[in-house]
């Protein structure tokens, strides 16, 4: 008999965390897996896209005003609804610290699944209650598992947790997928991009997507003469964490980078899970400058569309990227090193074309049906 799993994770929204959730969900069952998602949000709207699992929507607490109050809040409400489907899963695989620290709690009441847990990232919190739910919720777990080798010797150096490296997937195919010139164009023009070189990053304004650096690039690059104007859509922005401060203080820099919302740089906010392959075919080059991430699935994403990337050279990329070879690598939080790094897809063709090919082949090498099998074996 197979076992029946669980995986859970704390949003409906589409942040990375929860797509990897999906998308391995519905691999496992692919794979003859019995699994069901449990999640939390509005049980009425349900995920940001059709799942092919079975899904329990825990209803979400009210929002409250601090960090501290909303992940607390979340944890409880989570252990209600984890506790009430505790009996249907032997194996309960959180995603997040939130779901983790609820679905430990029950199995240290007496339950009797396997608790799973993967660290996709440690989030640099500032408060002591915040830092030691974050340190309990990677040492609780039965097994622990990280998408990258960094993350592996991170957590044993930092918390003596010995992980198991799985890799992350990617839907190749989702991504490949090209769209007709006219909506190349249509998009273009709805933000202004028509003739521009338009870039375009993943992510929202978030201190980890390295937003201010990227800000603080496209002003050096407007202001270098290169032929071509060069424009910037943003996609993404929900986030557990309140980053407004960050970003107004990203945009209160526009004036003095001399760059303006609308003209320069386009705010897309969520967009549909439809429309997003579409942003990825209607620009140009993708930037991608993160000061830290546990593995970076959109890197992937815009490889599988053929558009050249340029990141930032935190170590989890040289785990599938290699310099000048498949990507441009800068100098992390360096803004003039991205200038350059981006300027370069901008002046030479030949390399942007060269990148574009080569970026569908990495993308190939990490299929979410080989995630899914290394899950398996994990399961038992």
């Amino acid at each position: 008999m197979s076992k029946r799993i669980a995986l859970t994770t704390y949003s409906v929204k589409p942040r990375g965390g929860v797509v990897h959730t999906l998308e391995l969900a519905e691999a496992l069952q692919s794979l003859g897996a019995d699994v069901t998602v449990i999640a939390m949000g509005d049980p009425d709207i349900g995920f940001f896209r059709p799942v092919d699992v079975p899904v329990i929507i825990v209803p979400a607490p009210a929002w409250g005003d601090t960090l501290d109050e909303r992940v607390f809040s979340w944890i409880d409400a989570m252990t209600k609804g984890i506790d009430a489907v505790k009996d249907r899963f032997d194996i309960v695989h959180s995603q997040d610290c939130i779901s983790a620290r609820a679905a430990a709690r029950i199995r240290d009441a007496g339950a009797g699944f396997r608790l799973v847990r993967t660290v996709h990232h440690v989030d640099d919190f500032t408060t002591q209650a915040l830092i030691d739910c974050q340190i309990a919720a990677i040492r609780e777990p039965d097994d622990v598992l990280v998408v990258s080798d960094l993350w592996r010797r991170q957590l044993l150096a930092d918390y003596g947790v010995d992980a198991t490296v799985v890799t992350n997937g990617v839907r190749a195919d989702r991504f490949a997928s090209d769209i007709s010139p006219e909506r190349r164009s249509e998009l273009r023009a709805s933000i202004g991009a028509s003739d521009a070189f338009l870039f375009l990053t993943v992510g929202g304004i978030e201190p980890r997507k390295g937003s201010e650096f990227l800000v603080d690039a496209l002003g050096r690059l407007k202001a270098r003469p290169s032929g071509r104007d060069v424009m910037l859509a943003v996609v993404g922005g929900h986030s557990f964490q309140d980053y407004a401060p960050y970003r107004e203080r990203v945009l209160g820099s526009l004036d003095q980078h001399d760059l303006a919302i609308d003209d320069d740089i386009a705010l897309l906010g969520t967009v549909s899970d439809d429309e997003l392959p579409e942003w990825f075919h209607a620009a140009d080059g993708f930037a991608f400058p993160s000061v830290n991430e546990g593995w970076g699935l959109v890197v992937l994403e815009a490889m599988a569309a053929g558009l050249p990337v340029v990141t930032s050279d935190i170590e989890v990329f040289h785990e599938f990227l290699e310099p000048d070879h498949n990507a441009i690598m800068t100098t992390t939080a360096d803004a003039e090193s991205l200038a350059h790094g981006m300027g370069r897809l901008v002046t030479d063709s030949e390399l942007a074309r060269r990148l574009a090919a080569v970026g569908p082949g990495v993308a190939a090498r990490f299929s979410w049906e080989q995630t899914a099998a290394q899950h398996l074996a994990v399961y038992g």
